[in-house]
């Protein structure tokens, strides 16, 4: 059993410079780091610049190394910067737990869901968490649309509380749990020659331009890999920085594109785009909720994990009702 002077002992363990920081500096730290800049962290968080310096230094000083380094006119995050923000993230994270598990004491679940999900996502998840609010009307949603090599990067920092996304890393510790396939099919206009075709193979495709995400996509690097093993090489890509230049892009004819089939759910009922009939597609990849191994979860973020494995068959028949598409599981 521990003796009663065993916190005192660990607090000792604790610089005790670090005992001084107070949660206000530790928001003006967050609000840098998310901005990139002092200026724009002094309007976001209502105070004048030089009072987010005086916070910065005093921080500095108390951790006893630089924060922040300028190259050229860009600020950049030191080594101490990148811890200081994990620990802020899981202190702030733990009080935020705590005043859910206050609010669930009173007998109801409240708080935010901070959730970030893949862009080929996106036009799912708004019906699936009006689904999850349903049954806890008084969570509310802070929702980050990323790509993947984004969504990896905020996993690696603990930045959210959970995070949708496809191609799970394999050298990450992380949980996650599929629960809807993502479909990846080629599109064209309707008027174009091969929207009549009945049958077509990957390599029918390769002599017309292709229209690609940006470096980054999963999407993208997924369809590469995809095309690469089944030895269908386009000749020609054109690269749009998001799904939606790609979905106008296809429409304005400028070329084709493997694109999620959620993405263009409403192209395809209305007839202006057509699903391509290539025998080696579509291309099954899975969405995931997704989280750190070992990271303690808040009452939010369990209950929808928990909401998202137990109704999986209903989000199946409900991304079917979506997309207008057979999707289910």
């Amino acid at each position: 059993m521990l003796g009663g002077q065993e916190p005192t002992r660990v607090v000792k363990k604790i610089r005790k410079s670090l005992l001084r920081m107070t949660f206000r500096q530790l928001q003006v730290f967050r609000s840098v780091c998310d901005n990139r800049s002092y200026s724009r962290a002094a309007e976001e968080m209502s105070l004048t610049q030089p009072a987010v310096s005086l916070q910065i230094r005093q921080l500095e000083e108390l951790l006893g190394q630089p924060l922040f380094d300028y190259v050229g006119k860009k600020l950049y995050l030191t080594e101490a910067a990148e811890a200081l923000q994990r620990a802020s993230e899981d202190i702030f994270g733990r009080l935020e737990s705590l005043d859910m598990q206050l609010a669930d004491l009173q007998g109801s679940l409240q708080g935010q869901l901070s959730l970030a999900v893949e862009s080929s996502a996106k036009y799912f998840m708004p019906h699936l968490f009006a689904a999850f609010r349903r049954e806890h009307p008084e969570v509310s949603l802070q929702l980050t649309v990323v790509n993947h090599s984004q969504a990896v990067r905020r996993l690696s920092i603990n930045r959210d509380d959970l995070l949708i996304m496809s191609q799970v890393p394999a050298d990450m510790s992380l949980e996650f749990l599929p629960f809807l396939n993502n479909p990846i099919i080629a599109v064209a206009p309707a008027d174009h020659p091969l929207s009549q075709a009945t049958s077509l193979r990957l390599q029918d495709l390769c002599e017309w331009p292709l229209l690609v995400r940006e470096p980054g996509s999963g999407t993208r690097r997924a369809c590469e890999e995809y095309c690469n093993q089944k030895r269908a090489h386009f000749a020609q890509l054109q690269e749009v920085g998001s799904m939606e230049g790609q979905r106008e892009g296809v429409i304005a004819g400028l070329g084709l594109a493997l694109i999620p089939r959620h993405a263009v759910r409403r192209e395809l009922q209305l007839g202006v785009l057509r699903e391509l009939p290539v025998a080696e597609l579509p291309l099954l990849r899975s969405w995931c909720v997704v989280h750190p191994r070992g990271k303690y979860l808040s009452p939010v973020a369990q209950a929808f994990f928990n909401f998202v494995r137990n109704e999986r068959t209903q989000i199946g028949t409900l991304a079917e009702q979506f997309s207008g598409v057979g999707n289910s599981l």
